[in-house]
């Protein structure tokens, strides 16, 4: 196969990354409905398609600034969304949405800001903010295999809240933390 060949080929990660934004929609009605066991399935086929879109990114240097942003945008989309539904169905507590919710709003708001008042803003994720994003990942899909019946210990779920919060703490300090620091070095 010639690379000519190979690059007709090049919209395929940004397709499975739509693809994942569109499959927000039927995993959070599955949440919502408690329909678990067709989340659970969901969420897994989201998942196989950010490893498969990500895999043919860098194998064939597919990669584009509009993948760039959009793959993120979705992966948090679809975390933001597991965490508002087990919210609304009482499977989480409000004050953990909220903590979730807010870390990512500081991040943003804090990049935003740096952006505007001081320089240009490079974002690179941390390895807290890294693990974090593990964490609220390995969470959510630990507590939906034990809403769907399958082998999993119920202590997930307060592990889980705890676990998810010392994280999205630590990382979201973190963040504030290293990126105040460049602002006074830039400034000063």
């Amino acid at each position: 196969m010639q690379v000519t060949d190979v690059n007709r080929w090049r919209w395929i990660p940004n397709a499975l990354t739509f693809l994942r934004v569109l499959l927000i929609i039927p995993f959070a009605v599955s949440l919502y409905d408690e329909e678990y066991r067709s989340a659970l399935l969901v969420f897994l086929i989201a998942a196989a398609s950010d490893g498969f879109d990500g895999y043919l990114a860098r194998h064939f240097d597919w990669k584009s600034r509009l993948g760039a942003i959009a793959d993120p945008l979705a992966d948090k989309a679809l975390l933001i969304t597991s965490y508002l539904m087990l919210t609304l169905t009482g499977v989480l507590p409000l004050w953990l949405f909220l903590l979730v919710i807010g870390r990512d709003l500081v991040i943003v708001s804090g990049g935003l800001a740096y952006h505007y008042f001081i320089g240009r803003f490079d974002m690179q994720p941390s390895m807290l903010g890294k693990l974090n994003t593990l964490v609220q990942i390995l969470v959510v899909l630990a507590i939906v295999v034990y809403l769907a019946g399958y082998p999993m210990q119920p202590w997930v779920i307060p592990g889980g809240i705890w676990l998810v919060a010392a994280t999205a703490l630590a990382s979201g300090l973190h963040y504030i933390l290293v990126w105040t620091r460049r602002a006074w070095l830039a400034t000063h």
